[in-house]
Order: C-alpha cells, then structure tokens, then sequence
C-alpha cells in the first residue's frame, strides 16, 4: 500500500520515544531483511506494549499496555483505523503462510473498527474482517473472520475456517469445522450493542493519552516535564 500519509516509520534514531519496545525484527534466514513498524502518529501504543517488525498501524488504533505485536516470524501484519487492542493480547504469525487481501498476502489482516479484548490470542495466517468483536482469553488461529462477527470470551476459531458475516461464536466454543462454522447463529442484539458501546469507549484513548502523556516522553513510555 505504499507510504501511506500519516503513517511513522520507527527507525534506530535515539530520539524515537519507546525505543525498548517498538523494534525492527531481528535478521534471521527466513526473514533476511530488517523492517521497522510504521505507526500512524494519531494511534497510541501503551507503555510496556511491543511492536516489532513488518507491523502498519493505521489511525485512531489504541493499543493497550502489555500487548506484544511480533512480525518477527510470519510477517507482514496490518492493523487498521479505531481499532482497539486491549491488555495482554498477542498477535503472532507462522512463518511462509499468509491471506491474500487486495492483492497483498498478510501474515495477520484487522480490519477497521475491531476490537480484540483482553488476553485474546490472534495468531496467523488470519483475516478478520472490519467490526468484529473478539472477546476475553479467545483464540483465532489460521481463520477468516467475517464482518460484524462476535466471537465470545474463551472461544477458538481454527483450523481454516470462514466465520460468515455477522455470525455469533458463543462463550467456550470450539469451532475448528467448516460444519461448526456454517450453523452458527447471527449475533444477538444485546451482544451487537456491547461491542458497539465498547468500541465507542475504546476510540476515546488514543487522542486522550496522547494529551495525558504529552510530546515528552522518556523510553518507558511515561511523561516527563524537562
């Protein structure tokens, strides 16, 4: 997709704030080539959370603390605008195995306006599509995720299957067949309602910890006056 405008490019440059934790990925035979994140300057990426590698970050995206985002093996990921991130999560890919999107291959893909909760894992090859929910401690693993899904807390969604649009992963389940996939049920008002008011609460961070933290920050992340 090219510079997109608005997007940073992390470099070694002593200045950049963050340092320990926003990285290129270590040079290794698979991945030969160093690649630095490119963080659109309105996201805002949480002390104590890590970036490293081939990773894009559109704008208004909230990454909490504690996160790690590790293009260091499956590579590239691409995170896209008012997304949320929230505590502990990990976003990790296989290596050599990605998802085709407009004609670029992905490691990991999130659409617009997701919210992956906390302690979720994502793990690559995956495609989730713009507004789905992906609630507390789930796993999505080598899937694709349709748009305005719900996938519940202590859910699993693997094995290469294809979560319809707007379809509803109930708390626990394992859906790890097509078969399992295809009878899903549309997600609940109620449910549809609640990832609405979280995401609402979530695209509220980035611009309000930009101003809580100030343009002075030390390495760790946190505010400092001279």
């Amino acid at each position: 997709m090219g510079e997109e405008k608005g997007l940073v490019p992390y470099s070694n440059n002593h200045s950049h704030c963050f340092k320990p934790f926003i990285s290129p990925n270590p040079i290794t035979s698979f991945n030969p080539v160093q690649r630095f994140p490119k963080i659109d300057n309105t996201a805002f990426i949480s002390q104590f959370s890590s970036v490293i590698g081939d990773v894009t970050i559109r704008n208004n995206v909230y990454v909490a603390p504690n996160v790690s985002i590790r293009a260091d093996e499956g590579t590239p990921f691409y995170i896209s605008s008012n997304t949320n991130i929230q505590d502990g999560v990990i976003l990790h890919g296989l290596i050599n195995i990605r998802i085709s999107y407009r004609r670029k291959r992905y490691s990991i893909f999130i659409g617009n306006e997701v919210t992956i909760a906390h302690g979720a894992l994502i793990h690559g090859p995956c495609y989730i599509a713009d507004n789905v929910f992906i609630g507390f401690n789930s796993i999505v693993y080598t899937a694709i995720i349709g748009k305005g899904a719900f996938i519940s807390y202590n859910a699993v969604v693997t094995n290469g299957v294809r979560i319809a649009p707007n379809r509803f992963v109930p708390p626990g389940a394992n859906i790890d067949s097509q078969e399992k996939a295809d009878a899903l049920s549309p997600v609940p008002k109620d449910d549809k309602e609640f990832a609405k008011e979280v995401k609402r609460v979530n695209q509220e961070f980035p611009a309000s910890y930009h101003l809580l933290f100030g343009k002075k920050r030390c390495s760790c992340g946190f505010a400092y006056d001279e």
